[in-house]
C-alpha cells in the first residue's frame, strides 16, 4: 500500500488477485488497479472484498484461485455468482465481474452474446440456484450435467523428478541458539507472519515442539540431490505424522511438515518414488496422491482425484490439522514472494525485506 504500491503498478502491472482487506483493494481499485476477488481452498477473499462490487463494477473480476479438486467438484464461478446475487447485488454487476471484465481485459477471444459474436454462453436452471446445465463454445454443446463432452486426447507423459530418496537425517537441523525463527500460518490466508520461539533442542539438535505446534518444515529439491532446507512452522496442528507435497508455488519442490524426521523423511520419499504428488505418512501406514505429469497434474478424471484427495485431507485433520485445506496451505509456505516468512529449497526468506534470513536468532 501506499507509496510502494503506486511504485508498483505505475510499472505496469494493472491487476491484482492478492487483496486481502478491504482497504488495500479500495486504495487500489482507487488508483485504476483492477481487483480480482478471489475464492480458493486456502484462501478466502470473497465476503472481505464484494462489499467493491457495487461502487467499482467496472473494476471488479472474479477469481477461483487455487482451488483443491473436490472442492471444484461443487463449484467453481457459479458459486462467486450465486452468493453475490444472494447478496442482493445487481444481476448484471455480478455477470460483468464473472465474464466481460475479463473478456475485455485480458482481450480473449470469447464472444460476448453481441451481434456477430461466436456462441459461448451457458445454460442455467434459475438466478437463485444457478445450476449450469449446459455449456457451448462456438456454438457447439461441450458438457451438460456435470459430464464433459469434450473427447480425452492421450499424450506423452513429461516430467522433470532427478533426486535420490532421502534419509531421516537429512532432516535434522543442528541447534546454535535459544530461540527460532517461525512461520505462522494463518488459516485462509497466504500470508503468514514471522514469530520467535524457544527452541527444543535434544541432543544437540532442534525438534519439532508438539505441545506449543512449532514443527518442523522441509523443502527438498526434486531437480537434483541437495540437503533439505529445514525451519519451523506454527499452526498446521499435527500431532503425530507428516504431510508433503511438490505442488508447491512456484518452483514446486517437495515441501513437508511433521512431527518427527522418520514419518518427514517417508512422506518425502512417498513423493520421490511416484515422481509426484501429494501424501501423508505415520509410523503406521503411508499414503499418496500421485501426481505424474510434470510433477503436479494427474491423468485420472476429477471425481477419482477428489475422492483421493478427500481421504488425505480428513486423514490430515484427524492428526490434529485445524486448518481448512492444511494441503493447500502448506503448498504456499514455499511461494517467496507472499510476506512474510517462507522457505526455499535454499532457507528461510523474509518476503518483506526480500533477503535470505537465519533460522536460529
Amino acid at each position: 500500500m501506499g507509496e510502494s504500491m503506486e511504485a508498483y503498478f505505475r510499472a505496469g502491472i494493472t491487476t491484482d488477485h492478492e487483496c486481502f482487506t478491504y482497504p488495500e483493494a479500495l486504495e487500489k481499485l482507487k488508483f485504476g488497479v483492477k481487483v480480482l476477488i478471489r475464492e480458493g481452498s486456502a484462501a478466502k477473499n470473497f465476503d472481505t472484498l464484494i462489499p467493491l462490487l457495487k461502487e467499482y463494477p467496472e473494476q471488479i473480476m472474479f477469481c477461483c484461485d487455487d482451488k483443491h479438486p473436490d472442492d471444484l467438484i461443487e463449484s467453481h464461478m457459479n458459486d462467486h455468482v450465486k452468493r453475490a446475487l444472494n447478496l442482493g447485488y445487481d444481476l448484471y454487476d455480478v455477470l460483468r465481474a464473472s465474464s466481460y471484465n475479463v473478456v475485455k481485459h485480458y482481450q480473449l477471444p470469447v464472444g460476448l452474446l453481441q451481434t456477430g459474436d461466436q456462441a459461448d454462453f451457458i445454460e442455467i436452471d434459475d438466478l437463485e440456484n444457478f445450476k449450469i446445465l449446459k455449456t457451448y463454445i462456438k456454438g457447439q454443446l461441450v458438457a451438460e450435467n456435470n459430464r464433459s463432452h469434450i473427447e480425452s486426447v492421450p499424450a506423452a507423459v513429461v516430467n522433470n523428478f532427478h533426486c535420490s530418496l532421502k534419509e531421516p537425517s537429512d532432516f535434522k537441523i543442528n541447534s546454535t541458539g535459544s530461540h527460532i525463527r517461525v512461520i505462522e500460518v494463518l488459516d485462509r490466508q497466504l500470508i503468514t507472519n514471522e514469530i520467535h520461539a524457544p527452541a527444543l533442542t535434544i541432543n544437540g539438535y532442534a525438534e519439532s515442539d508438539i505441545e506449543n505446534d512449532v514443527l518442523k518444515i522441509a523443502v527438498v529439491n526434486r531437480y537434483r540431490d541437495e540437503k533439505p532446507a529445514v525451519a519451523f512452522i506454527k499452526n498446521m496442528g499435527l500431532k503425530s505424522g507428516a504431510i508433503a507435497s511438490c505442488v508447491a508455488h512456484d518452483s514446486h519442490n517437495i515441501v513437508v511438515t511433521g512431527t518427527n524426521d522418520e514419518d518427514m523423511c517417508k512422506a518425502v520419499n512417498a513423493i520421490i518414488k511416484a515422481q509426484g504428488g501429494i501424501s501423508l505418512a505415520t509410523q503406521e501406514e503411508e499414503m499418496v496422491l500421485e501426481l505424474p505429469i510434470a510433477g503436479i497434474m494427474t491423468n485420472l478424471n476429477a471425481e477419482e482425484v477428489a475422492a483421493q484427495y478427500i481421504k488425505l485431507d480428513q486423514y490430515a485433520k484427524t492428526l490434529g490439522s485445524t486448518l481448512k485445506a492444511p494441503y493447500m496451505s502448506l503448498s504456499f509456505m514455499a511461494l517467496l514472494v507472499i510476506p512474510e516468512l517462507k522457505l526455499s529449497d535454499k532457507g528461510l526468506f523474509n518476503g518483506k525485506e526480500f533477503q535470505f534470513t537465519e533460522v536460529f536468532i
